[in-house]
This record gives C-alpha cells, sequence and structure tokens, in this order.
C-alpha cells in the first residue's frame, strides 16, 4: 500500500480558521474586513433605529452590531484556511503549552496578572488622559467620547457585560491574538509580533484615551500567548479587565471614577500601585519559567498523521 500523509485536525472552537497564517500584510486585510463589518453593523443600527425607540437601540442594540462587525473577517479567514489548508502548514489557534503548571495554576496566575496590569497601567493611562485632554480639540472629543461611553454602558447591566465582558473577549481575542499574533509569530521576531499585535488591538477602540491601556494589556496578553499558544488564557485576561468595568460603571459611588486614585484616594494609592506592580512582575515572572519550544513561542503546527 501507498504511503499518504493527511492533517490531523483536532476539534477546537477555532480549527476552521487554523491555516490561514497572516503576516503584516494579511493583518491589514483583516483589518480592512472588520472595518467593513464595523460600517454593517452601522448601517443595521440606523435601520434598527427607523423601527424600533432610540431607548431600545441604546440599551440592546450593540447586542447585534458588535457581533456582526466581526463576521466578515470570520468568513474571509474561514474561507482562506480552508483553500490554504491543500497546500500550506496550520498552527493552532488554541495550545495548551503550560511548562511546569496545571491548567487551574496557570489560570489562577492569569488573573493575578490581569489585576497587576490595570494597576500598573493606571499611572500611564492617568498621565495620557491629562496630556491628552490639556489640548482643546481632543478635550471636546473625550467629551463626546465619554457621552457616548455613558449611553452604551447606561443601560441594563446584563446588556453591557454580554458586549463588553463576553462578546469582546471572544471576537477581539480572535482577532488580535488568534489571527494576528499568531500570523506574526510565524513570519516576524517574536518581540515585534507581540508590539505590532498589541498596535492592532490599539488601534481597533479607534480613540487615544482607551488605545493607550489596549496597547499595554495587548502586550502582556501576547506575551501569555506568545509563552502558551493558549487562546483561552487572553481572553480570562479580557474578560476580567472588562468585566471589572462594566461592574464599576454601574456601582454608583465610583461609576464617574476614572482612576483607581479617583476610587481610593491617594492616601492609600501608593501602596496599592506598588502591591499591583509586585503582583504584575511576579505573575510575568511565573510565565517566563514556560519553556519555549520554537522560537515563534508555543504556538503549536498542526500535526499529519501517515497512513499506510
Amino acid at each position: 500500500m501507498g504511503i499518504r500523509a493527511r492533517r490531523v485536525n483536532n476539534f477546537d472552537l477555532f480549527s476552521s480558521h487554523a491555516w490561514y497564517v497572516p503576516g503584516v500584510k494579511g493583518m491589514f486585510g483583516l483589518l480592512l474586513w472588520f472595518l467593513l463589518g464595523s460600517l454593517i453593523g452601522g448601517l443595521i443600527q440606523v435601520l434598527l433605529m427607523a423601527v424600533m425607540p432610540m431607548t431600545v437601540i441604546l440599551d440592546y442594540g450593540m447586542i447585534i452590531v458588535y457581533p456582526v462587525s466581526f463576521i466578515p473577517a470570520m468568513m474571509y479567514a474561514s474561507r482562506k484556511s480552508q483553500m490554504n489548508s491543500l497546500f500550506e502548514p496550520g498552527y493552532k489557534l488554541t495550545s495548551n503549552n503550560f511548562g511546569p503548571f496545571k491548567w487551574w495554576m496557570i489560570a489562577l496566575i492569569t488573573v493575578f496578572l490581569t489585576f497587576g496590569t490595570m494597576v500598573t497601567a493606571d499611572l500611564p493611562n492617568y498621565w495620557n488622559f491629562k496630556l491628552t485632554t490639556s489640548i482643546p480639540w481632543l478635550k471636546n472629543f473625550y467629551d463626546m467620547f465619554s457621552e457616548a461611553m455613558q449611553k452604551l454602558t447606561g443601560g441594563p447591566f446584563w446588556s453591557s457585560f454580554l458586549v463588553a465582558a463576553i462578546f469582546a473577549p471572544f471576537f477581539e481575542e480572535w482577532l488580535c491574538r488568534g489571527m494576528v499574533l499568531r500570523g506574526l509569530l510565524t513570519k516576524i521576531k517574536p518581540a515585534w509580533a507581540i508590539i505590532i499585535s498589541a498596535l492592532f488591538f490599539a488601534l481597533i477602540h479607534m480613540n487615544p484615551w482607551q488605545a493607550l491601556n489596549a496597547f499595554i494589556i495587548g502586550v502582556v496578553m501576547g506575551i501569555v500567548y506568545y509563552r502558551t499558544g493558549n487562546l483561552y488564557l487572553t481572553m480570562i485576561m479580557h474578560f476580567v479587565n472588562n468585566a471589572f468595568a462594566v461592574i464599576m460603571a454601574h456601582v454608583p459611588s465610583v461609576q464617574d471614577c476614572e482612576f483607581f486614585r479617583d476610587m481610593i484616594g491617594n492616601n492609600l494609592y501608593a501602596v496599592v500601585y506598588v502591591l499591583g506592580v509586585i503582583v504584575f512582575a511576579g505573575c510575568l515572572y511565573a510565565f517566563s519559567r514556560i519553556p519555549l519550544n520554537q522560537e515563534r513561542g508555543n504556538v503549536d503546527e498542526i500535526a499529519l498523521e501517515v497512513e499506510q
């Protein structure tokens, strides 16, 4: 009998995209498809406004509009993956390289890392806010942005939580780590891949106030993905970060607070900040203990099974 090789496609949630491995050019292609999806989502919102009360649109419209923004990019990636699977290697969107840690241990470390990142990023975000709002035209833009965000998060808790803490971690991690970073890790040096993917993550937020925070946490999530290859861990980080923001936005005593110093006061801020940095550094050290299987990090190539 002849010998032939076939791809082993172990089932996972993202297997239909595993053979599309975009480089920098492909990253911009995905961005264009995302922007097209955002345009389609905006048109759907306009149509809904014509037939439904504005209060309903503000409270529930993003449940429909937000996922639509990603559908064209996901369909494009799936089609490219299907074609490439005939002649190119594939790379798993999520792998399980945890080194000396068990799954529950690395998940717990990831949660602590998220809070450490949030506290560590608070100070640069504060100075970014001070700098950008000192420019008159940016201050006007910020006021409009803030008003829009209040409308989006001021609706029912469950709808805000669904969009920000469930939809966003799934769709944005699929795009920014699962597609963009995974692809770049196979094309360019890992440090540049992590930085560029974090810049991409910041760019899709489309405003200078969320962009710096998105870049910082995007770099950290990039390191987590580089070390483990596990997309679910970056989704956990994204979930914890966004869930905390949504919960705080619905707590009357702190809903108008922009930064941790506003929540806890200046007296305790220094202590909390130092502790946050220590937690941040300790968790990153834990991830550094996970050995790398190859230069591109621990993103696993799809195996080939040889049959006779």
